[in-house]
């Protein structure tokens, strides 16, 4: 990578500053030197895939000042590195904890103040990275823009629209109409079904009430036979 002191003329430099942050200096240089001097897009994926508690905020921190060269200074994403990325101690929080017999612990909850610094690469290192990108056959470097201008719709003819309506509109009343056919089906299956049970039920009853009178008219008969035998005796 070129050093863009050897020109003699400094780069412009972006910053993003995450005061008080309630987590150890010691535990985050050591992901603040993962990804100093490289460009954001490797720097993000090293911080996706770090495993450290403190990558989440520094990716954080990383993704803000990029907006902030982007829209203040007007420098597409792909042309930025990381400068410098360090960690700065700040106030202390004392808190106590009970220890046996009666004594106590002090307790330090420490905060830190986190600055990501951004610059655009050097013209001569960008060429280099695209003629790189170039020979291994990979796509060639695009500038992206995080806010991008609405693109104009073109003018439609109020006809061709009513006419987009109507034919949406017909296959939609198509299933409407072959909903409503086959629900009168099923009410006319069930009317079926019941007027069938209905005439099962009445012809059972019938059958019972004639089975029933049989059976007492026989019983009568059988009176009358036994009383007509006791008066022959009688007699």
């Amino acid at each position: 990578m070129a050093d863009p002191m050897a020109t003699g003329v400094a780069p412009r430099e972006t910053a993003a500053r995450l005061r008080h942050l309630r987590t150890s200096p010691t535990k985050i240089r050591p992901v603040l030197k993962l990804i100093t001097g490289k460009d954001v897009l490797s720097a993000r994926d090293t911080l996706r895939l770090c495993e450290r508690g403190a990558a989440d905020a520094v990716g954080k921190l990383l993704d803000s000042a990029i907006a902030n060269a982007e829209h203040n200074d007007h420098v597409p994403e792909d042309e930025l590195f990381i400068t410098r990325a360090f960690a700065d101690e700040g106030p202390t929080q004392k808190r106590w904890r009970p220890r046996a017999r009666g004594r106590g612990t002090q307790i330090r909850k420490r905060t830190s103040h986190i600055t990501i610094v951004v610059a655009r690469f050097e013209e001569d290192e960008l060429e280099r990275r695209r003629q790189r990108e170039a020979a291994a056959g990979g796509p060639a470097r695009r500038r992206p823009t995080r806010r991008r201008t609405p693109k104009a719709e073109p003018d439609h003819d109020h006809d061709h629209d009513h006419d987009d309506d109507a034919e949406a509109e017909k296959p939609t009343a198509k299933k409407s109409t072959a909903k409503k056919s086959t629900a009168k089906k099923a009410t006319a299956k069930k009317a079926a079904k019941k007027s069938t049970t209905k005439k099962s039920t009445t012809e059972k009853s019938t059958t019972e009430k004639s089975a029933a009178k049989k059976s007492t008219a026989k019983k009568s008969t059988a009176k009358k036979s036994a009383a007509a035998d006791k008066d022959q005796k009688d007699a």
